[in-house]
């Protein structure tokens, strides 16, 4: 009688150094979106139009 051999699963290799980068870029673009939906309050009314539906998603007050 044979036994089938089981394959073990190879964990996969994350290459932090090759993601940090593109991790920190992507935080900084989310922060300044939201600084500047978060500060349009209307003086800049291209801006304000813009980002008008994002403040409402956010919650942030523009009426």
């Amino acid at each position: 009688m044979t036994t089938a051999a089981v394959p073990v699963p190879v964990p996969i290799r994350i290459p932090i150094r090759q993601i940090l980068p593109w991790a920190v870029f992507t935080a900084i673009v989310a922060l300044m979106m939201l600084y500047f939906v978060g500060s349009a309050q209307g003086a800049d009314s291209v801006i304000h139009e813009f980002v008008h539906d994002g403040r409402h998603l956010l919650g942030f007050p523009c009426h």
